[in-house]
């Protein structure tokens, strides 16, 4: 397909989502480095071998994957011209991201419970990583949290209809990336340790 062709809206739109694809990978590229350094990291003699995840991890990780999944509902929804539908998805988006972050904060609550801390005395390289990747991760989710809202405003601003979903399917493209994301660094962390 040649890149130079189509209307001016379509080229605009095309712009868009490769902008977004370099912003995507520019922050994978960012993930990619600090799981490096994890990984040179543990070869230190004072890295936990038996650190365990937080329960809340795991239940943060199924309320990310099906928070990806009332998204692509909310796109799909929008296609076929259901309005209220989509917006009872998006809704449910929000909602999710939100408990999404929480549980992240109740992880790390039970991370202190067990007796570490990300810095100062009881610290220790192992946990102060998971604290650096996670918290990295809830920063972009924010950054999501705040790009799901500006969607659900113009959704009811009523921006969106079938055909003119943009803005609706670049929000979709950013969070679906945040759970794929969290869902990497998750499995990572569970299974390098």
């Amino acid at each position: 397909m040649d890149l130079t062709q189509g209307t001016f809206q379509e080229k605009q739109d095309r712009s868009k989502k490769m902008m977004l694809w370099f912003a995507m990978i520019s922050m994978f590229m960012m993930f990619a480095g600090l799981t490096s350094a994890y990984i040179v990291s543990q070869e230190r003699p004072d890295w936990l071998k038996d650190f365990q995840m937080p329960t809340a991890f795991f239940l943060s990780t199924l309320v990310i994957m099906v928070s990806s999944i009332t998204f692509y509902m909310a796109k799909s929804a929008i296609q076929k011209g259901l309005h209220q539908t989509t917006t009872v998805y998006l809704l449910a988006t929000l909602g999710l991201g939100l408990a999404f972050v929480i549980l992240q904060f109740v992880g790390f609550g039970q991370i202190i419970e067990s007796g570490y801390r990300f810095t100062g005395e009881g610290s220790t390289v192992t946990t102060s990583f998971l604290y650096i990747v996670t918290f990295t991760h809830i920063l972009h989710v924010f950054a999501g949290i705040l790009v799901l809202l500006v969607v659900i405003y113009n959704h009811f601003k009523q921006k969106y209809k079938q055909g003119q979903t943009l803005g609706l399917e670049l929000g979709a493209m950013f969070w679906h990336f945040l759970d794929f994301l969290w869902v990497f660094l998750f499995l990572f962390l569970y299974f390098l340790r």
